[in-house]
């Protein structure tokens, strides 16, 4: 590789880094050509995609995107980078799932929310819903006294018409 290519990857890198929702770092030594070809179909439908370049290369392309300073003590050896563009928790799922099927993925540290994680700090968010039952839940919850209001000026509504009927039966029977 000359150094063209080299500044190019540095500054394809820099791209990646900068417009990805997250990034993930992970350990793939010991793992076959078909297992990364896994990997990388299992990250397609999550809109991720799994990266391979020299750390070196990588720590140049972080160096000036704000935040990933922290992440360079975890660049070295074999490692590969993920580069999430949504849905950071179904990605950290998929790597969790996919780790457990194949004991030489390891998951090192990620970048989620400008926040440094460690393997544990992924592990519990990929035990955390999706983004979209999250919403589900938050709008079940404001939902919740609006619908209970309605219901109970329904039955409000219902007990008027229930006492109104008693009334006029009432009054026919006194008219008979």
């Amino acid at each position: 590789m000359n150094r063209q290519q080299k500044e190019s990857l540095v500054q394809a890198l820099q791209g990646e880094f900068s417009t990805c929702e997250a990034s993930y770092v992970i350990g793939y030594r010991g793992l076959s050509v078909n297992a990364l070809r896994n990997l990388r179909a299992a990250l397609r439908p999550h809109n991720a995609h799994f990266k391979v370049a020299k750390m070196r290369l990588v720590k140049r392309a972080i160096a000036p995107v704000a935040g990933l300073k922290d992440v360079a003590p975890f660049l070295n050896e074999q490692r590969g980078i993920i580069f999430v563009k949504n849905e950071p928790t179904a990605v950290a799922k998929a790597l969790c799932d996919f780790a457990k099927e194949h004991e030489h993925l390891a998951i090192i540290a990620g970048y989620v929310d400008q926040e440094i994680l460690d393997t544990q700090g992924i592990q519990v968010l990929a035990s955390l819903p999706s983004r979209t039952v999250l919403r589900a839940q938050v709008l079940g919850t404001m939902n919740a006294p609006i619908t209970r209001c309605a219901g109970l000026l329904h039955l409000m509504i219902a007990r008027l018409l229930l006492v109104l009927q008693q009334v006029h039966q009432k009054k026919e029977k006194e008219v008979q």
